[in-house]
């Protein structure tokens, strides 16, 4: 793992731009240091490759960067380093410098003992047994089943073995399968694992104060970056060596993160030995997230002149109440998947050890108090002024919301403006298309206000969840995602919402229209509000995936290439080419990639997405349509900034999608009650059927059905006769039919809820959220770790130490 920090002031000079020095200087006399000399880089994976480095012995190396610098912060360095010594052994830096920075690369390895330690004190899952590797995807065995190739399958190089495993003992380490190679017994990601957990809870200064962990000192700008190396370069070299033989990264950038494998499935497993199962657990969820497009085909008729522009059937109902049921089924699916991974991975009963505090909470907590799970004394913050900022934030969101509904109203005055100046211009083809030109433009418009209002209230939630003063990493993410949902919910969904239920509701009826701002309530067209919808989710939905889509390509280029300009100057050029350095080394090019920020905004837009295709499917059928091909897209796009933008991330456990996934739960049931409100009042197909059954099955006089005649008194000013789309009388009242229209309505939104969530609760009962085989493998794995257990027992009997211990 790498820390990283440059100093802009010159310092000193260097007989070379790769001046390898010891860092006794920075440790206490005595100190045992790894000498420059024994930490050579070695090429890997043949010639022609990037140069990668390779611990020595049976150590797991870890780079990091410290800085010089007359800052009082620097004062807490030595401390730092004077702690770590106990764990970290062997040091050795590396210093590059040139005209304006100095940057020191230091390499931290951690001994078999230490590794050992810590592996039973984050308790790490180990293997007792191996397995061939049995995962499958179900196009996999029905194209087994059929005899036919699987499009969707593709044979990956180095599959991982599966194992049965059991929570890692020191004194049962023989039990445990290749503990007698003590290089190769821990995986890359549990060796940057344990050694980030040293360096997170490695005190520098006084613990009181929170002065604990490299977190703290990166906040600080005492280090300036924390990273594993990447296992060598992502692109194969020229002369095309053997699958077998190529790194995990290159291994992924082949199988994985290139555009030509959009049609295969991802290796998740390779993913979660190389980045952890934090993030293999997303792009596994990302994969199976597949939206099922459905297309509906309309007809139009031409009889009348104010006909629905689109025949209503009840395919739009069905369709609805198959998305909804989808999305149900799309969480039962997860629910069982995410079990079975989260067992094959060793997650499935992962508990999150005490977690530390974050390092700008103890930067900023006013006072201490003794922890009452570890007695340690550790900053705190009062239960109640915690309260008060987050009484105080929400009011801020609150005030935020308000900001939205005036931006919405701000759109809806746009469009009836423009609907009236185009209306006028005298252009025959812009004065029958002014309605359709209003809403077009609204919609874009409403796009680019809420990209912007978003930006702003992303940084605004971060300044609001800072300031509350959250202890733990777990609770400020929460916090944090909440806000930004909420806000993002309404920002997002305030203009379909509006649309759906509330435009053309309060138009009121000829001599009696009502306004708003001394402007008349705009109405719906002739083709009804569903279309009008269904544009405005189209904008919304499929600009918003294009504009982040070209985000996601050209911004990290170009921070790549900044950063790299930053790090790399003309002089520095000039002296490697003076000393025939064709390639970096690693430690360099991996510092100069982009620091991984998490997979927040990737959730947050998939998520948006979902409630698109659920929430208001009705309206738009193929909008799943759209966000399947998006998905395929960003698959591969978040796979090659992982694979090749990215420094590595330390690799984190995790059980599942966290709190995302009651998040998808809220919206599905929300789908649900939206897309029963859709087909009842804003479609027309109630009202169809209802004259289907009271008048003509053939629906012959439905367009004269559904309008009224003006009002007398309005005829007769304007001395024209005039319909309009309503249940009224000529006086301007509700006739029966609209009473008995409401009454159906109603019913029917009660009939589609109760039989959605009764076949939704249905499915969840048919289907166990952990599959029959899972259940069998984890018992399989308790009775190994039993007799694992009892042969220790019987060993400790038979050397006479059974007794002694059982007397204690």
């Amino acid at each position: 793992m790498s820390l990283g920090i440059t100093d802009d002031a010159s310092s000193g000079s260097s007989s070379s731009p790769f001046h390898c020095r010891s860092t006794t200087e920075w440790m206490e006399p005595g100190a045992r240091i790894l000498p420059c000399s024994k930490m050579a880089p070695s090429p890997v994976n043949g010639p022609g490759q990037q140069w990668a480095f390779q611990p020595a012995g049976n150590e797991a190396g870890l780079w990091w960067v410290a800085k010089e610098s007359s800052d009082p912060a620097y004062n807490a360095r030595p401390e730092y380093n004077r702690w770590l010594m106990p764990s970290f052994p062997l040091l050795s830096q590396h210093v590059v410098q040139d005209e304006k920075k100095v940057v020191h690369y230091v390499l931290l390895n951690a001994p078999w003992s230490v590794l050992c330690y810590y592996a039973e004190d984050l308790r790490l899952r180990l293997p007792l047994q191996a397995l061939p590797n049995q995962a499958s995807n179900w196009s996999d065995r029905v194209a087994k089943r059929l005899g036919v190739p699987s499009l969707l399958h593709e044979e990956v190089p180095n599959l991982p073995l599966d194992y049965y495993t059991c929570h890692f003992k020191v004194n049962k380490l023989a039990w445990f399968l290749g503990s007698n190679e003590q290089d190769t017994f821990f995986s890359s990601t549990q060796r940057h694992r344990i050694l980030y957990e040293i360096l997170a809870t490695t005190p520098y200064g006084h613990l009181k104060q929170g002065e604990v962990g490299v977190d703290r000192l990166l906040s600080e700008n005492v280090f300036a970056a924390a990273f594993p190396l990447h296992e060598g370069p992502f692109a194969v070299p020229a002369d095309r060596l053997a699958p077998e033989i190529l790194a995990e990264r290159q291994v992924l950038f082949q199988y994985w993160a290139r555009w030509r494998k959009w049609n295969r499935y991802q290796p998740l497993d390779h993913i979660r030995r190389y980045f952890g199962e934090k993030i293999a657990l997303y792009f596994a969820w990302l994969g199976e997230y597949n939206p099922a497009p459905l297309q509906e085909i309309c007809e139009s008729e031409d009889q009348y002149q104010m006909c629905p522009l689109c025949k209503e059937s009840p395919e739009r109902s069905f369709h609805s109440i198959f998305m909804s049921l989808w999305a149900v089924t799309f969480l039962e699916y997860w629910k069982r998947m995410n079990a079975t991974l989260a067992h094959r991975w060793d997650c499935s009963d992962f508990e999150d050890i005490e977690e530390r505090p974050r390092p700008q909470f103890t930067a900023m907590a006013p006072m201490t108090m003794e922890n009452p799970i570890t007695g340690a004394e550790e900053p705190y913050f009062p239960k109640q002024n915690r309260v008060k900022r987050v009484m105080a934030g929400l009011m801020i969101i609150i005030m935020m919301i308000a900001v939205v509904v005036m931006f919405l109203i701000s759109i809806i005055l746009y469009r009836a403006i423009v609907s009236i100046l185009v209306s006028r211009s005298g252009n025959f083809l812009f004065v029958a298309s002014a309605s359709r030109i209003a809403s077009l433009t609204g919609s874009v418009v409403n796009l680019i206000f809420i990209l912007i209002l978003s930006k702003i209230y992303i940084a605004l939630a971060h300044f609001l969840t800072k300031w509350e003063m959250h202890r733990t990493q777990t609770k400020y993410e929460d916090a944090f995602t909440f806000k930004v949902f909420v806000f993002q919910f309404v920002n997002f969904y305030s203009s379909p919402i509006y649309i759906a239920f509330f435009k053309g509701r309060f138009v009121g009826y000829p001599g009696h229209y009502k306004t708003l701002l001394g402007i008349r309530n705009e109405d719906c067209g002739a083709g009804g509000c569903l279309i009008e919808l269904a544009q405005e989710l189209l904008v919304i939905m499929v600009g918003k995936q294009v504009i982040n889509n070209v985000q996601e390509i050209v911004i990290p280029k170009l921070k790549g290439w900044w950063q790299k300009y930053k790090l790399r100057s003309k002089k520095r050029k000039s002296k490697e080419a003076q000393l025939g350095l064709a390639q970096q080394v690693p430690w360099e090019s991996n510092y100069e990639l982009l620091v991984c920020e998490g997979l927040f905004d990737e959730y947050l837009e998939m998520v948006l997405q979902f409630g698109f295709i659920t929430i208001f499917v009705a309206a738009c059928p193929l909008a799943p349509l759209f966000a399947l091909l998006n998905n395929w897209v960003e698959i591969r796009l978040d796979a090659q900034k992982f694979v090749c933008e990215y420094r590595r991330p330390v690799a984190e456990r995790a059980q599942g999608i966290g709190i995302w996934f009651y998040i998808l739960e809220v919206i599905t049931h929300l789908a649900v009650i939206s897309n029963a409100f859709l087909i009842a009042f804003t479609s027309d197909f109630l009202p169809r059927l209802y004259y289907q059954y009271t008048h003509a099955s053939d629906l012959q006089g439905y367009v004269n059905f559904t309008l009224a005649y003006a009002p007398k008194h309005f005829a007769s000013q304007h001395n024209v006769t005039c319909r309009y789309r309503a249940y009224r009388d000529e006086s301007g009242r509700y006739l029966l039919t609209y009473w008995n229209l409401l009454a159906i309505r109603l019913g029917f939104i009660i009939v589609f809820e109760h039989v959605v969530f009764f076949i939704a609760r249905l499915i969840d009962l048919m289907v166990p959220d952990i599959p029959e085989s899972l259940q069998i493998k984890v018992k399989r794995e308790r009775y190994l770790a039993k007799q694992a257990l009892a042969e220790n027992k019987v060993n400790l009997r038979a050397s006479g130490l059974y007794s002694t211990l059982g007397s204690q």
